[in-house]
């Protein structure tokens, strides 16, 4: 298995990374397999979704709407509401898996691999790429 981490500066705001493109130049000519995409952190997640027509403000908005950022939370470091961050990644999975056939991606017209970090507090954030041969 071969392995890389990608190292992202997502800053202070709330926000969704398309990082696709990294996916797809770390895959490309391998062949046939599997891509591993994890997320070592536990207030943030992962997912695959359309990205461009304003699907990434929705899908933050759902997550406010389901997560509410108030003082709720058990969970009560960091930023008013941050016990939803940790709640999180129980809804948007800090992990994917994609089929790679011939060396690219097996997603669909519209698809996209987004980082999900509605966590202000982090703005720091890695992703670990691992190849699973075919």
């Amino acid at each position: 298995m071969d392995t890389t981490t990608l190292s992202l500066h997502t800053g202070r705001l709330r926000k969704t990374v398309d990082i696709t493109s990294y996916a797809a130049e770390f895959v490309h000519g391998r062949g046939d397999g599997l891509l591993s995409v994890f997320l070592p952190h536990a207030t943030a997640g992962l997912a695959i979704m359309e990205t461009g027509a304003g699907s990434e403000a929705d899908l933050l908005d759902a997550v406010d709407d389901i997560l509410p950022r108030d003082d709720r939370w058990q969970h009560r470091h960091g930023s008013r509401g941050h016990g939803a961050d940790h709640v999180m990644p129980a809804f948007v999975s800090p992990s994917l898996t994609i089929p790679v056939e011939s060396g690219r991606l097996l997603l669909g017209t519209w698809q996209s691999i987004v980082l999900v970090d509605p966590n202000a507090d982090n703005p720091e954030r890695r992703i670990t790429l691992s190849w699973i041969p075919g």
